[in-house]
């Protein structure tokens, strides 16, 4: 593929994959357990990154019911893998950045099965 300022693929930097999924079981997005697991078999058997260090899933957000919830930050060796999860809207928002090449289709559609989403927006962005 050739950019609109001339670059190739072989200029690419990266890839970041977008995920915002809806009508999400409830139980499953409001489960830090369900949502570590989640992060490993991603990262492990998805995506194939190595995982850096823990994986951050802290609940916040108490004040307003929208953004209470957990959130989750996994950084990779090749960048890093974050969601926010809104109990309140039944939604999860995922972001995947990666300077390695993953399959986007493919940890897209793993992500709306394992969180229950009847809905599924992505947008896969190719960083240069």
């Amino acid at each position: 593929m050739i950019y609109d300022d001339g670059r190739t693929n072989d200029e690419q930097f990266g890839q970041e994959l977008t995920v915002d999924l809806y009508e999400c079981d409830p139980k499953k997005i409001s489960d830090g357990a369900y949502i570590k697991e989640f992060v490993v078999k991603l990262c492990d058997e998805v995506i194939f990154m190595k995982r850096y260090g823990e994986t951050l899933i802290p609940h916040f957000g108490h004040d307003n019911p929208v953004t209470s919830g957990y959130s989750m930050v996994q950084l990779i060796e090749t960048s890093a893998v974050s969601a926010h999860f809104s109990e309140y809207k039944r939604a999860v928002y995922l972001n995947i950045f990666s300077c390695k090449w993953f399959d986007a289709n493919r940890a897209a559609r793993f992500s709306k099965m394992w969180f229950g989403a009847k809905r599924m927006k992505k947008r896969l962005v190719q960083r240069i």
